[in-house]
């Protein structure tokens, strides 16, 4: 099909050396059965016959896509909510930890509903929010009162103009993925800090649950990395990577979405308990962590 993107080189790496993994089926809008393949030379995965970026709107179109919709329906995304007001302080103190010092500007790349922006500003930080969604751009002025920027203003903001670029769970979804990484090189500062987090299927979590791991979340997400793949990704684009720190609570979050995608129910407890697992796994080697924030910094 015409909107469709088929990959015949890593998109990373640049190597066309790409196998098929399994197939993963999209729980949230079509259920269109999708190709999970692996670059066997940098690690990354990549969604195949994912929507293009003029095609990919529709699958995005759910009462249930949470960072869009900033819904509290269901006893899984009334906990999703309370989750996030603790780890939205979290992720000030993190972007504060990368800079080095209180204060500064602050550019949040795919907004969503606007949570973590509002979070910054009243930490006092400068803080504008991109957002491609133009339904999430209008809760977030509802909820908020936060007029987040069309995603393609990334293209027009001065070069070294901002302190810290953070995406939650946003390159994944990316289409140019080189393209955003230079431009975001461009934006930072010199000594800026460029935070990424996205969900490892190197986890043990995702090893477990294998095809039914929620976070493939296709074709929402083009890409699926790894450690590794990340680490590449960051000197291709001329990044150091500083740092890496896991997200415990996503374990947790994702085992019960797992379960439900594979047995049609949430299964509680075995959920906590594999949630539980894959984060003590974390505790001796943070790589396998179900999400990984990534500290990057410019060469």
């Amino acid at each position: 099909m015409a909107d469709r993107i088929h990959y015949s080189s890593c998109p990373v790496c640049q190597q066309a050396d790409l196998v098929a993994v399994f197939n993963v089926i999209d729980q949230l809008v079509s259920r269109e059965s999708f190709t999970i393949m692996e670059c066997r030379q940098c690690g990354c995965r990549l969604t195949q016959g994912a929507p293009d970026q003029q095609a990919s709107s529709k699958y995005y179109q759910s009462t249930d896509y949470i960072s869009h919709s900033n819904t509290s329906r269901g006893l899984i995304n009334r906990i999703y909510q309370q989750v996030r007001k603790r780890t939205l302080q979290q992720k000030v103190k993190w972007v504060e930890k990368a800079i080095g010092t209180p204060g500064g500007r602050v550019l949040d790349v795919g907004s969503g509903t606007g949570a973590f922006v509002e979070a910054l500003r009243k930490s006092g930080w400068q803080a504008d929010g991109l957002e491609p969604d133009p339904s999430a751009r209008k809760v977030a002025q509802a909820d908020f009162g936060i007029a987040l920027l069309d995603i393609e203003q990334l293209f027009q903001l001065p070069s070294a103009s901002v302190d810290a670029i953070t995406l939650w769970h946003v390159l994944e979804h990316v289409h140019d993925l080189n393209g955003y990484m230079q431009q975001f090189h461009r934006l930072l500062k010199p000594g800026g800090s460029l935070l990424i987090a996205l969900p490892n299927y190197t986890s043990w979590d995702a090893q477990y649950f294998g095809k039914w791991w929620a976070a493939y979340d296709v074709p929402r997400h083009l890409y699926h990395f790894s450690p590794e793949a990340v680490r590449s990704l960051s000197n291709r684009n001329g990044f150091s990577l500083a740092s890496v720190r896991p997200m415990w609570y996503d374990a947790f979050y994702i085992a019960l979405l797992s379960h439900q995608h594979q047995q049609g129910s949430s299964r509680w407890l075995r959920s906590f308990l594999v949630g539980l697992n894959s984060n003590l796994k974390t505790m001796k080697q943070t790589d396998r962590g179900s999400s990984l924030v990534y500290v990057m910094r410019p060469n």
